[in-house]
């Protein structure tokens, strides 16, 4: 009875991280190839609806024929015809469930980064920084993945690392007002007001949908300057 959000959303409550695959055929198989079980959803029914989830484990293309994990069955054997008619009846949803410092046979930057996003967004920082870690391995001038990358160090104390990966994504991106922001941020809270200031003043003079934000970390970081003391924010 699950939904495939809830689904996505229990592997994340574990540490891993959920990947929604592409809908199509090939991909489940270069998954599965690669030794990564795959979670598809079926409609089983035929004068009613039949929805079900599944656990591909193993093919054989000679003969056409799916492994799966299915209900109470250890090993369900399809031929390729009759789970490709379950399967087009859930639009070919598919999940694979990687640990984070792992990544999928068929992984595509940009839905990878926000299958780590989520991960973060449901508090685990640890996990987050290492997938965030492996991220910029594959794709180093990713700035959004340095960005989460900063933010997971942060929400784990480890200023000086958030310091020099929001350092060097400004050099990627001088001009990102969320970098600029969040370094001032960062080096505010190493108590380096001085040198936090010129970053924060750069963020407000690019401007933006962030402005606000950028306008309220530099004001506040003047503010202690001048002995008072104020929150920063730091953006997302």
């Amino acid at each position: 009875g699950s939904l495939q959000v809830e689904m996505l959303a229990a592997a994340r409550r574990h540490g891993m991280i959920s990947y929604a695959l592409a809908p199509r055929f090939q991909d489940m198989l270069r998954e599965v190839a690669a030794g990564t079980p795959v979670v598809v959803l079926q409609n089983m029914g035929v004068f009613f609806d039949g929805w079900h989830y599944a656990v591909v484990v193993g093919y054989d293309y000679g003969l056409g024929s799916l492994a799966l994990r299915s209900g109470t069955l250890e090993r369900d054997v399809l031929p390729f015809a009759a789970h490709e008619v379950m399967w087009m009846r859930s639009g070919y949803w598919a999940m694979v469930v990687m640990p984070p410092d792992k990544m999928p046979a068929t992984v595509d930057e940009n839905r990878w980064l926000t299958s780590i996003a989520a991960l973060e967004r449901a508090g685990d920082a640890r996990n987050a920084r290492t997938a965030y870690q492996h991220f910029l391995r594959g794709w180093p001038d990713n700035v959004n993945a340095a960005i989460g990358l900063a933010n997971a160090h942060h929400s784990l104390g480890e200023l000086k690392d958030a310091e020099g990966v929001l350092r060097r994504a400004a050099g990627n991106a001088p001009d990102s007002v969320v970098v600029l922001n969040n370094l001032a941020q960062t080096l505010s809270d190493l108590g380096r007001d001085q040198e936090a200031l010129p970053f924060a003043e750069r963020a407000v003079a690019v401007g933006g949908p962030f402005s606000g934000a950028a306008q309220k970390t530099r004001d506040s970081i003047a503010e202690r300057l001048r002995g008072k003391g104020s929150g920063v924010q730091r953006l997302q």
